[in-house]
């Protein structure tokens, strides 16, 4: 019995704001329809989520479609960085994340290191595996915390294979049990981005 998961990266936001209460730019909310559109017809049973607000709307269309609703789960949060809810800008997040990729257990002081985040999100992860066993589930998330999940159970989930997803994104992850099986990009409408 397999049991298939589909990892939905978050569409684009606001650059300014709340880590947590963002939500989707226009842009954001045109890719979130097509999500929907392209996962409709999948049968995706179980709808869970990042508890962040641009995270959650990019799947609510798609589990609405489905006469589900949303299930938030804090440890699918985005990667802690610093202290507090304002956003990191762009300038200053990517030379965070490389040294991050580099040693999983460097962290700025009130932030999470990759390793710390990569064992909630994997124990988050592995909950929804066992209580959902057989069934199809999608996951709202974010870049780095959905590659460090791919990457517990495959290392060429990096930091460069980072850099190439774009927002949004899907990859339908294949379980046996608690072994992964496979990995698919579905987000067609952005592969010239990989």
């Amino acid at each position: 019995m397999t049991t298939i998961i589909y990892l939905v990266r978050h569409g684009e936001s606001p650059k300014q704001g709340n880590e947590r209460t963002r939500g989707l730019t226009e842009k954001g909310k045109q890719d979130a329809l097509k999500i929907a559109e392209s996962l409709k017809d999948e049968g995706i049973e179980v709808f869970a989520s990042s508890p962040y607000t641009r995270a959650v709307e990019t799947i609510c269309g798609l589990a609405g479609h489905a006469g589900k609703e949303v299930e938030k789960i804090e440890d699918l949060r985005e990667r802690v960085f610093t202290s507090g809810d304002t956003r990191i800008s762009d300038e200053e997040l990517l030379p965070l994340l490389k040294k991050s990729f580099a040693d999983p257990n460097f962290s700025l002081p009130g932030g999470e290191s990759n390793a710390d985040c990569q064992r909630r999100a994997v124990a988050a992860l592995e909950d929804i595996l066992h209580v959902y066993k057989g069934n199809k589930i999608a996951i709202a998330t974010h870049g780095a915390i959905m590659t460090l999940m791919m990457q517990y159970y495959d290392t060429r989930y990096n930091i460069d294979f980072l850099m190439k997803t774009s927002k949004p994104d899907i990859y339908k992850m294949e379980f046996r049990h608690d072994k992964l099986l496979g990995v698919e990009r579905l987000c067609t409408w952005r592969r010239d981005q990989t």
